[in-house]
């Protein structure tokens, strides 16, 4: 599961609008820059936080995991046994008990998917938000101390060209971990 993007455009210059679109009163020194947010839960190289809490995330579900793997896989055997039973002669009743029994196991593994799916979304959500928040303070303060007034997310806004030069993905990354420590992340809140 490809746990979360984060939006993160900033509009960090009052009337950076207005002034692009005049063309008038630009600063020739303004600078502008691209971000990948999905590059911040990549396990080797992304936001250390995002990915222990992403991995702590996906460990608390792992169980409900391995259960709906268990009904798919019984799903799998009971069709099996469904279709072995069809090519005897005299089964009807033994077809109809498995299509029943597989009917009930495919309703039930549906309500504990969109159950499981609901919790893992809401649970997703309560450990991501205050990261999104502090990763987003920290973009911000970084753009500031390199003189950047804009910053697309490229990762949420399709970009035709980008030269590399805009793409501030890695060095942000590493600012970021080095100024915060994986270990923040890892308790999550229940």
């Amino acid at each position: 599961m490809k746990l979360g993007r984060l939006l993160l455009i900033f509009a960090l210059l009052s009337g950076v609008a207005t002034a692009v679109s005049a063309q008038t009163n630009v600063d020739s020194s303004a600078k502008v820059a691209v971000v990948y947010s999905d590059a911040f839960d990549d396990e080797k190289g992304g936001i250390n936080r995002v990915v222990a809490a992403m991995n702590a995330l996906n460990k608390e579900f792992g169980p409900k995991l391995n259960e709906l793997k268990a009904i798919d896989q019984k799903l799998k055997q009971l069709q099996d046994e469904i279709v072995a039973l069809q090519k005897q002669p005299g089964t009807q009743a033994q077809i109809a008990a498995k299509s029943d029994q597989f009917t009930q196991l495919k309703t039930e593994g549906q309500r504990k998917t969109e159950d499981s799916q609901a919790l893992y979304d809401k649970r997703k959500a309560a450990v991501l938000q205050p990261l999104q928040e502090d990763i987003s303070k920290a973009l911000e303060a970084y753009a500031k101390s390199h003189g950047i007034v804009m910053i697309f997310d490229g990762s949420q806004v399709p970009l035709v060209f980008t030269a590399d030069a805009l793409d501030i993905t890695r060095a942000f990354i590493a600012d970021y971990n080095s100024k915060n420590p994986a270990t923040a992340a890892v308790n999550t809140p229940r």
